[in-house]
C-alpha cells in the first residue's frame, strides 16, 4: 500500500498539489507532538465536562454500572466489555458519575490516536494529523464523551482492526493476522455492530483483488478462528440464559413490525448530518458518488469500504423499521479519513476550516449543557437534558419513604426506575426487586432480580403507573401510600407513585 495518495496513482479524480489548510506554527514541530497538543487539551476540556457536569446518570448508563458489579460473559441486552472497563475505572477512582463517564474521553482520545497511526501509514504525518483531528472532534464523539456507552469501546477496536488489516494487506504477517482477529473478537464483545467490519470486508474483497488472498490463505481463517474462539464464552453464556442479548439485538430491529418505513429512513439519514457533521457529511456523500462514477483506487477504495455499505445497511433498517443515529457510528472512522484526507489533498482550507469551527461550536455547546443542566431550556420550553436529570433525587425520596415507613425491600416495574435507584442506592443495603411480568424476562433486571417470595417484606412498590393493576393483585395487602412530583430540569418532572406491598403470592 502506498505510502502517499499520489504514489501509484492512490489520488482522488482532480486532486491538486496539497498545501497547508491553516497554519500550525504555533504548535511544536512534527505532527506527532501537534497532535498531542491538540489531544490533550481536548481530552482536558472534556474530562472537566464530565467533572462538573450537572446531569444525572442516564438509566443505560447506571443499568452498565450495575452490571459491573457481576462481572461475566454476557448480560441482557450487550455483551461484557462495557461492564468490564466500568469495573476497572470504579477501582481506580470509584463509582461516581465523573469517574465512570471519564473512560468515554479517554478512549476516545485513544481512538484518535489510532486514527493518527492508520492515515499516517495509508498517507503520511500531515494527513493523519488533520484526519485525527476531525474524528475527534466530530459532533457525534463530542456528544458520546458526555456519558458511557458501548459506542466507546466499539470505536477504539474498528479503528485498531481497520489499523490491523492494514498492515496485514501490506505484509502478510502472521502477527498482524493474529492482531487482527484478537481485535475484532474483543470488538465483538464491545458491541455485536462489530461485526459489520466484515460486511466492509467482504464488500473491499469484491472491489478489490489485492485483498482476495484472505479468502484461501491461513491467515484469513485465523483471523475467524481467533474472533471466534473470543466471542464463543459469550455465546455459551447465551446458550445458558435463553439467548437473551441475541434475542433483544433481535428485538431492537423490531422487523416483526409494519415493515416500510421512509419517514424513518429519512430521519436516520438526516441525523447523519448531526453525528458526523453537515459538512463532512456532504463531502462523504460527494466522495461516493464520484467514486461510483469514476472509480478510485486504494486507500480511498478500503476507506469507502468500510463507511458507506455500513451507513446504506441502517438506513435499509431504518426504511424497514427504525434506527438509532448512533448504529451507523463505526463508519466515521475511515470516514473522518477519507474526508480529511480529500481536503488536504485537493487544499480544501476553506471547508476544513469552515467545517472545524462548526465542530467546535457543537463541542462548546455541548460541553456549556452539560454543566449547566437543569438550568437551561430551550426556547420552546423543553430542557433537552431532561432524561438525565432528576433520577438522584427519586433515589433520595425512596430512601426516604423507605426509612420512615420500616420497609424491607423496594419494588418498581420499570428498567429505567431498577437501574437508577440500584446505582443511587448502592451506599444503603436496602434490597431493590424488579416485578416481573409472566413470560421470559425482557430485560437484566428481570433476569436476575426478579420479586420472589424470599424477597423481605413489607415491600416499598415505586411506580410511575397510579393504578398497579396485576402486580396489586399477586399480594395480599395494598396500601397506596401517595404520590411525589420530582423536577427533572426547569420545565420537566416526573410523578412517582408509592404503594406498601404484603404477602406476595408467586404465579402458579
Amino acid at each position: 500500500m502506498s505510502a502517499h495518495p499520489r504514489a501509484g496513482g492512490n489520488a482522488p479524480p482532480g486532486a491538486s498539489e496539497p498545501r497547508p489548510i491553516f497554519p500550525v506554527d504555533m504548535l511544536p514541530q512534527g505532527f506527532v507532538w501537534r497532535l498531542v497538543v491538540f489531544l490533550g487539551a481536548l481530552t482536558a476540556v472534556r474530562l472537566a465536562t464530565v467533572y462538573f457536569a450537572g446531569t444525572d446518570f442516564f438509566f443505560d448508563e447506571a443499568q452498565y454500572w450495575a452490571w459491573s458489579r457481576d462481572l461475566d460473559w454476557g448480560y441482557y441486552s450487550k455483551p461484557p466489555v462495557i461492564a468490564w472497563l466500568i469495573r476497572a475505572a470504579s477501582e481506580i477512582c470509584g463509582n461516581g458519575e465523573a469517574c465512570i463517564r471519564a473512560i468515554s474521553p479517554v478512549m476516545h482520545t485513544a481512538t484518535s490516536v489510532i486514527v493518527f497511526l492508520l492515515t499516517r501509514k495509508l498517507f503520511d504525518a500531515r494527513f493523519g494529523f488533520w484526519a485525527a483531528v476531525v474524528f475527534a472532534t466530530l459532533p457525534g464523539i463530542s456528544l458520546s464523551s458526555t456519558l458511557i456507552s458501548t459506542d466507546v469501546p466499539l470505536l477504539f477496536f474498528w479503528a485498531l482492526a481497520l489499523l490491523c488489516l492494514v498492515k496485514l494487506l501490506e505484509t502478510r504477517a502472521w502477527r498482524w493476522s493474529v492482531a487482527l482477529g484478537l481485535t475484532v473478537g474483543v470488538g465483538l464483545l464491545a458491541k455485536y455492530a462489530m461485526v459489520y467490519f466484515f460486511l466492509g470486508l467482504a464488500v473491499y474483497m469484491l472491489l478489490s483483488p489485492r485483498a482476495r488472498w484472505l479468502l484461501t490463505d491461513l491467515r484469513g481463517a485465523m483471523v475467524l478462528l481467533l474472533a471466534g474462539a473470543l466471542l464463543a464464552p459469550n455465546v455459551i453464556w447465551n446458550l445458558q440464559h435463553g439467548f437473551a442479548t441475541f434475542s433483544h439485538t433481535a428485538d431492537n430491529a423490531n422487523w416483526s413490525g409494519s415493515l416500510g418505513n421512509p419517514i424513518e429512513a429519512l430521519e436516520f439519514f438526516g441525523a447523519q448530518f448531526g453525528v458526523f457533521g453537515p459538512l463532512l457529511f456532504g463531502i462523504l456523500i460527494w466522495a461516493t458518488w464520484r467514486a461510483v462514477r469514476e472509480g478510485w483506487s486504494d486507500p480511498y477504495r478500503l476507506l469507502l469500504c468500510f463507511a458507506v455499505p455500513v451507513i446504506l445497511l441502517i438506513t435499509v433498517q431504518a426504511f424497514l423499521s427504525r434506527a438509532h443515529a448512533n448504529w451507523a457510528a463505526v463508519a466515521y472512522v475511515s470516514a473522518s479519513v477519507l474526508v480529511a484526507a480529500l481536503m488536504v489533498e485537493r487544499s480544501a482550507r476553506g471547508w476544513y476550516a469552515a467545517s472545524f469551527l462548526i465542530h467546535l461550536l457543537a463541542l462548546a455547546t455541548i460541553s456549556f449543557g452539560t454543566v449547566f443542566a437543569g438550568q437551561i431550556s430551550l426556547p420552546g420550553g423543553k430542557d433537552p437534558f431532561a432524561r438525565v436529570l432528576g433520577w438522584q433525587a427519586i433515589a433520595k425520596g425512596t430512601e426516604a419513604r423507605f426509612a420512615d415507613g420500616d420497609f424491607a425491600s423496594v419494588m418498581t416495574d420499570r428498567r429505567s426506575l431498577a437501574a437508577e435507584l440500584i446505582y443511587y442506592l448502592r451506599d444503603t443495603d436496602i434490597p431493590i426487586a424488579r416485578w416481573r411480568n409472566e413470560g421470559p424476562p425482557s430485560d437484566h433486571f428481570e433476569m436476575t432480580r426478579p420479586i420472589t417470595a424470599q424477597t423481605p417484606e413489607p415491600v416499598l412498590l415505586v411506580t410511575r403507573r397510579e393504578r398497579i393493576g396485576s402486580i396489586g393483585e399477586r399480594f395480599d395487602s395494598v396500601t397506596k401510600l401517595g404520590q411525589e412530583r420530582f423536577s427533572a430540569g426547569p420545565t420537566d418532572s416526573r410523578e412517582l407513585h408509592f404503594y406498601r406491598l404484603e404477602g406476595f403470592r408467586p404465579a402458579d
